[in-house]
């Protein structure tokens, strides 16, 4: 069977597959696109792609991305240096400043623990929160993985690590507001019911 595209046609909609939630529609849809733009257009964006990986890297200090040394959260002396919220990656940071309620620093540990996938402690950055803590006057550390398999093993994993040297918070979870009760399932229902708060 002949091509039905040109090998660098083939190849971009290759590369393009690569990246999360990209099928191979949505792939050549994105191919076709870029074709049809103009060509300052799309050596734009191969510019910035070129220049996101030449410049930005993880804080020294938290693991989130930056273009400096220390990011910008790390510098800001009106966030409570005693409180430090630990995430799975950099995304989960943006998340949480959006809901403009904490006001402390973050660690990102980079993943989540999963034997089976071949991620160890070691794979972390667990070492690095634990010198925070004996280090920086940390008081309290909240633990903000993601609500599933994998995420409770980190959690649990990190709450050992850490009990006795600092107090250790998980961020409440249950039941998403505008949620049918109807549609929960047991384990959410659960967290509901055992998080639940004075009114």
């Amino acid at each position: 069977m002949a091509l039905v595209f040109s090998p660098s046609v083939e190849n971009l909609i290759a590369q393009l597959t690569r990246l999360p939630g990209i099928g191979s529609r949505t792939a050549q849809r994105l191919a076709f696109h870029i074709l049809q733009r103009p060509k300052d257009e799309v050596l734009a964006l191969a510019a910035a792609l070129a220049e996101v990986k030449e410049r930005v890297r993880f804080c020294r200090e938290c693991g989130n991305l930056t273009e400096e040394e220390l990011c910008a959260i790390c510098t800001d002396t009106r966030r409570d240096h005693a409180l430090i919220c630990v995430v799975e990656q950099p995304v989960d940071v943006v998340s949480l400043e959006r809901t403009h309620e904490f006001r402390g620093l973050y660690h990102v540990l980079g993943g989540a623990l999963s034997p089976l996938d071949g991620v160890e402690p070691g794979d972390l950055r667990i070492d690095e929160l634990l010198r925070r803590v004996d280090a920086n006057g940390v008081q309290e550390v909240v633990l903000a993985m993601n609500p599933n398999m994998t995420g409770e093993a980190t959690a649990g994993f990190i709450a050992d690590r850490l009990r006795g040297r600092v107090r250790v918070t998980r961020l409440a979870s249950g039941l998403p507001v505008g949620g049918d009760l109807e549609y929960a399932d047991e384990v959410t229902l659960g967290r509901a019911l055992s998080g639940r708060r004075e009114m």
